[in-house]
């Protein structure tokens, strides 16, 4: 006989009432989302069959329909174990139409194109690969998928914290009778990430159940939301500055932008705060801004840290390549490890989605005469040379439109050389650069203005560029030396000899224009025979080394080329090293593990987070100007010593995601890390207290004091963790930009997964100012 209780069953008339309770649920939550009687949303909420392909073999009906809080899609499973399974709208980074995930390309035949799709999750998590029984109903479930997604994104902090909140009762409410009991509270509370003791609970329950019935409801339950998202710390801020019947008029609103927000505004740009945020028709005809107004407002871009100004492309982008720092990949093929991980184009689809501009390819001679790409002499599985130059074709340009450049490790056999040329020609076509621009030799690199939707490749040359305008470019094959990454046993394997030859097809030699490749013998050496275009790779050590002793060398050196780092052969679990050292001395290709979540792809992520997050940032003038003569470790007088003091209080939290969501009364101890990362006169640290048993609305109002010396090489990193005494602790939640992108004043700072994916409606709120050292 089992053990396990069973839930009575419904009668007929019960099911009836819960389904239209459900409805209402559905509508109330598709009204919250702006999509109320939207036919993409009802679709999806009906749900449908749909065939889940895992194999050529393994192929099942399963049905799918999003749930009633309009963010959870559900679907069966056969598993005993695993009845239903449900993922968040929030964990799918995009849903691609056709066959156009490995999988489908694998194990679906070409005649069913129009009728797959795949949902692209964030984060490791697999593919999910889909057949809908023709292409109308394919096209319906892609187009409604992306209308949802797109509109829960597009939510303001508030709304989705709302959401979020509300969501979370009625989980809570077990016995869906749309009440809640003292028990149902306490349960809910724990899912809202706070721990309350027995009395406090009792307290918030007797205060909002004014009909002393037992359990809240209707009103009840909204002055309990009241009493439960109060933000005391706006309310101090507001009240100070709300001098016109107890609300801010216009004037009261400007004065605030103006002594607090230090903003350069007008009694106009006040005006447009209020016609765009203020919730209150009434006080909007009066020019006034409620409190729910103002919360508005600093939920959203104008009240972020991160300057608005700075969010499109904003920089001068008609500088020659070599001026701008660029995002780049290493062994971007490898979704994991660098022994045995495997390889993937959804690796490279990724990386260039997260507008990464230099992307690696390791080539080898495959079967079938076909080159492959996969770490040499490790058993990562392989991935085809055509199919990657596919995918990149197709994903190069969706979030950049500027230059990408391809850097190729090539191992190849002179007769796949020459496929691999046919490829990168025939495959990108005009996109590709197969020549320079221009009639006469070039002296200096094209702008990224000038290459946009351009690719580079960056390989082994035979002769100089100049070749191709001297009538000199006859020749047909020849030995180049072999010198960057393999020859440097990136592995940690036994590799040749660092003056080893490799046999180079001319067809592959003449489409390496701005980037070739040659081995680096000193700067003097660089300078004296090296053309603008001929660019080196070193491995970390090497440039640590040079940034170290030899700074100023290293930037002027960067000046007139493009320099290239790529992580030790020692980091076989695909760890990453610092690259803002490398910022630091003007270096553009800094090449990281991209497949790795650390704090040196946050670092990475934050300094490419402004400009269009189009993959180039400017680097400051003194290191594009040939007079400059600074130096990151010693600092002299200069035009790069700008001496800011940065203050900044580390006010609340909210919303902050439980750490261990399995276990059902696991509560963090929330505390603040603000790191400054630049020149090592920069680099510090600091650290608030520790809240415990609060992720829902901790208050630390803690200040911390920073000396900058170089602001425009300075990145602020916000760490939040989970406090534990017995090990190490976890990360909550990050947030790194530049410090030249920070709003001065009261800001609310997003935060971000360790894999760098915003954190639906959790968040800092804090109060910074960089101000002129005095």
């Amino acid at each position: 006989m089992s053990c396990l209780h069973k839930r009575p069953k419904r009668t007929k008339s019960q099911d009836e009432a819960l389904q239209e309770q459900l409805r209402k649920v559905a509508q109330e939550n598709g009204k919250r989302l702006g999509l109320e009687g939207d036919a993409d949303l009802q679709f999806l909420l009906i749900g449908g069959e749909l065939v889940k392909i895992r194999s050529s073999s393994w192929k099942k009906n399963r049905f799918y329909k999003l749930q009633e809080d309009c963010r959870t899609l559900w679907h069966e499973s056969k598993k005993t174990f695993r009845r239903n399974q449900t993922f968040s709208i929030d964990d799918i980074e995009s849903v691609r139409k056709g066959r156009q995930s490995e999988g489908l390309k694998k194990h679906t035949d070409p005649s069913v194109e129009e009728q797959c799709f795949s949902i692209i999750f964030k984060g490791r998590k697999k593919n999910l690969d889909l057949m809908a029984v023709n292409a109308e109903e394919a096209n319906r479930w892609v187009s409604s998928l992306e209308k949802v997604k797109t509109t829960i994104s597009n939510l303001s902090h508030q709304q989705k914290s709302e959401h979020w909140i509300i969501n979370c009762m009625r989980k809570a409410d077990k016995n869906e009778d749309n009440k809640m009991t003292l028990k149902e509270l306490k349960h809910f509370l724990r899912q809202i990430n706070v721990e309350v003791d027995d009395t406090y609970a009792e307290e918030i329950f007797k205060k909002c159940d004014k009909s002393n019935s037992g359990s809240l409801e209707g009103a009840e339950i909204k002055h309990f939301y009241d009493l439960l998202t109060h933000r005391e710390e706006i309310d101090v801020i507001y009240n100070k500055y709300a001098q016109t019947q107890g609300q801010m008029s216009l004037r009261d609103l400007l004065n605030f932008l103006l002594n607090e927000q230090r903003e350069q505004a007008t009694a106009e740009d006040a005006s447009k705060l209020i016609e765009k945020y203020e919730v209150d028709e009434t006080a909007k005809q009066k020019k006034h801004m409620t409190k729910d107004g103002f919360l508005m407002y600093l939920h959203h871009e104008e009240g972020s840290i991160l300057n608005p100004a700075h969010i499109p492309v904003y920089q001068d982008m008609s500088q020659p390549l070599n001026h701008y720092y660029i995002s780049s990949s290493h062994n971007t093929y490898l979704m994991e490890d660098q022994l045995k991980g495997p390889s993937s184009t959804e690796a490279y689809i990724k990386a260039l989605t997260k507008s990464c501009r230099c992307v690696e390819l390791d080539c080898w001679d495959g079967a079938n005469g076909e080159p492959v790409i996969y770490h040499g002499y490790t058993i990562t599985s392989k991935v085809l040379f055509r199919d990657v130059i596919k995918a990149i074709k197709d994903y190069a340009f969706k979030t950049s439109d500027y230059p990408v450049i391809l850097s190729l490790e090539n191992h190849c056999s002179v007769e796949q050389q020459k496929l691999m040329a046919h490829y990168l020609i025939s495959i990108l076509g005009d996109a590709l650069v197969t020549k320079p621009f221009g009639d006469t030799m070039p002296t200096n690199f094209p702008s990224p203005e000038e290459l946009k939707g351009k690719i580079l490749i960056k390989g082994k040359r035979l002769n100089k560029l100049d070749a191709i305008f001297n009538n000199n470019n006859t020749i047909e094959e020849g030995t180049v030396s072999e010198e960057d990454e393999a020859a440097d046993c990136e592995n940690g394997q036994k590799a040749k000899p660092k003056k080893s030859k490799i046999k180079l097809a001319k067809q592959l030699s003449d489409i390496v224009i701005y980037c070739k490749s040659v081995h680096f013998s000193g700067f003097e050496h660089a300078k004296d025979s090296h053309g603008f275009y001929e660019m080196s790779s070193f491995k970390e050590s090497k440039a640590f080394n040079l940034a170290e002793t030899s700074a100023t060398a290293y930037i002027h050196h960067n000046m007139d080329k493009l320099s290239r780092i790529y992580p030790a052969g020692s980091r076989t679990n695909s760890s990453n090293y610092n690259p803002v050292p490398m910022w630091n001395v003007g270096c553009q290709i800094v090449a990281l593990n991209f497949q790795t979540p650390s704090k040196e792809m946050h670092l990475n992520q934050g300094r490419f987070l402004t400009n269009g997050t189009c993959g180039y940032i400017l680097k400051p003038e003194f290191q594009r100007s040939l007079s400059s003569q600074f130096d990151p470790n010693t600092l002299t007088q200069g035009p790069w010593m700008k001496r800011k003091t940065f203050y900044i209080m580390v006010i609340s939290g909210q919303q902050l995601p439980k750490i261990n969501k399995d276990k059902h009364k696991s509560i963090v101890d929330p505390l603040v890390r603000v790191e400054i990362y630049g020149v090592p006169a920069d680099n510090a640290s600091k650290e608030t207290h520790h809240i415990e048993n609060n992720g829902f609305n901790p208050m630390w109002n803690e200040n911390f004091q920073f000396d900058i010396h170089v602001p425009e090489l300075a990145m602020l990193r916000f760490v939040v963790e989970d406090y534990d005494t017995t090990s190490p602790n976890d990360l909550i939640g990050q947030y790194c930009l530049p410090l030249t992108s920070v709003q001065n004043g009261y800001r609310h700072v997003p935060l971000l997964t360790k894999r760098g994916d915003v954190i639906c409606s959790a968040g800092l709120f804090v109060h910074l100012m960089l101000l002129d050292a005095q």
